[in-house]
């Protein structure tokens, strides 16, 4: 017989547990107490709540004070310490709008309470009146859009358990219950609307707000590998370029004992460790460019291409659509390999953007040495006509790229639009120091 008490107190204490839920809620409030609405973008937005909850105290308060004293006939202490209770914490909300709910709510119960005996009583709203369910409103909307669900709920059960209490006791008069309950039940139904549509149009901003932090984060992470993807192709085509000197270096210390008479033993066996270094330095730098090498690359086996080859690219771009031209001098005298590549690539980019975003726009292509620099100059009036996609030879990252490469062999770059709706894309890299305008560290430091 012992199991049967035992199953009828479960639902007992379901409930009892959950009344502590609500009571807990009610006196925890939200740990922000910031302003509400104080991330919005626009400063008379984030002014907002305090301009309205102003307006309504200052309404409200001459308004509650003579509807008591003049109407319900309350005495002229308590209507003022009502008005003031009923409407000035409405301020309190926009920071702290559940510390205000329990003054208002408190204010509103010892009201009723008190106005049940006023001798004006009858035939008016009871015990709720009309300047207490418009302030009460406000306070739904400051609470839905700071308070969480369960408080909402425990803020909602608590109005309806105050209007029920009101009920029961009755008001006197014999017609004024009629009063109570229209009030009680327009109190009820008007704040739990209130508190549903706040607390839906804050999650609905809440959703927004980290939908926008995620796309932030996506386009940070998106830059950062397409940097990454950039520098890692660049690393793989400057291979060719070291590769190329360190063939050099050993060939040169392979015949240097053949080509030079009368050498020492111990210049001999120098010039047989500087073979054997370089050639070890070719082997790691092939293995290095296996890790660089996207999964399922193949290697690359012609030669890096060079300014030698920009009619080429200018003559492609031209049956792409697009009026170009190339001034090229023909002397332009010794390029070191690495800027003689990204002069190459920086073209080919500034072309290929040129055909997907000003299809038909004429456009000029300057490469001139001078001064111990090689200024490559590419400009493009307004596009002629849509955009096209027949021109897909670059690298696909543009502006990204072309900074990277410039970076890496110590020159500058500038780009920007035209006044007449063209754009201009200005690189200089130096012809002086092709040794040290190529920082190894710079690739191994690449984030």
């Amino acid at each position: 017989m012992t199991p049967l008490p035992t199953a009828a107190a479960r639902p007992l204490a379901k409930a009892l547990a959950t009344l502590r839920l609500l009571l807990d809620a009610l006196r925890t409030p939200a740990d922000s107490t910031e302003p509400l609405l104080a991330h919005a973008s626009r400063r008379w937005q984030r002014l907002a709540p305090y301009a309205v909850t102003l307006v309504f105290a200052v309404v409200l308060l001459p308004v509650t004070a003579t509807t008591l004293t003049e109407e319900y006939r309350l005495g002229g202490g308590w209507a003022g310490a009502l008005a003031i209770t009923q409407a000035a914490p409405l301020v309190l909300a926009v920071t702290r709008p559940l510390q205000a709910w329990w003054i208002i709510f408190a204010s509103d119960v010892v009201g009723g309470l008190l106005l049940q005996s006023a001798a004006g009583v009858a035939e008016r709203p009871w015990p709720w009146t009309p300047a207490v369910i418009v302030g009460y409103l406000v306070l739904m909307v400051c609470l839905g859009l700071r308070e969480s669900r369960r408080t909402l709920v425990a803020v909602w059960l608590a109005t309806g358990f105050a209007g029920a209490f009101f009920e029961v006791i009755g008001q006197p008069g014999g017609s004024g219950s009629s009063n109570s309950s229209g009030t009680h039940m327009l109190m009820t139904v008007l704040s739990g609307a209130f508190l549903v549509v706040a607390a839906a149009l804050r999650e609905r901003g809440d959703a927004q707000r980290r939908l926008a932090e995620q796309e932030t984060i996506s386009e940070a992470e998106r830059a950062r590998r397409t940097l990454l993807e950039e520098r890692t192709r660049i690393a793989r085509e400057l291979h060719d370029v070291v590769a190329h000197h360190m063939s050099v270096i050993t060939v040169q210390a392979d015949s240097a004992p053949y080509r030079i008479e009368g050498l020492p033993p111990a210049a001999r066996e120098e010039f047989a460790t500087i073979a054997a270094s370089a050639r070890e330095s070719l082997t790691e730098m092939r293995r290095l460019l296996a890790v660089l090498r996207s999964d399922g690359a193949d290697g690359e086996r012609t030669p890096q291409p060079g300014l030698d080859r920009v009619q080429q690219l200018v003559e492609a771009t031209v049956r792409a659509g697009v009026p170009a031209e190339l001034s090229l001098p023909a002397g332009l005298g010794p390029v070191p390999p690495a800027v003689d590549l990204s002069a190459y690539r920086i073209v080919q980019e500034a072309l290929a953007n040129v055909v997907r975003h000003a299809a038909g726009a004429r456009t000029l292509v300057s490469v001139l040495a001078q001064h111990g620099w090689l200024t490559v100059l590419i400009v493009n009036g307004p596009a002629a006509g849509r955009s096209s996609l027949v021109e897909s030879a670059g690298t696909g990252h543009g502006l990204v790229g072309m900074r990277e490469r410039v970076r890496l062999t110590g020159g500058t770059l500038d780009t920007g639009p035209l006044p007449d709706g063209g754009f201009r894309v200005a690189a200089r890299l130096p012809l002086t120091e092709p040794a040290e305008s190529i920082d190894p560290a710079t690739l191994k430091d690449a984030p």
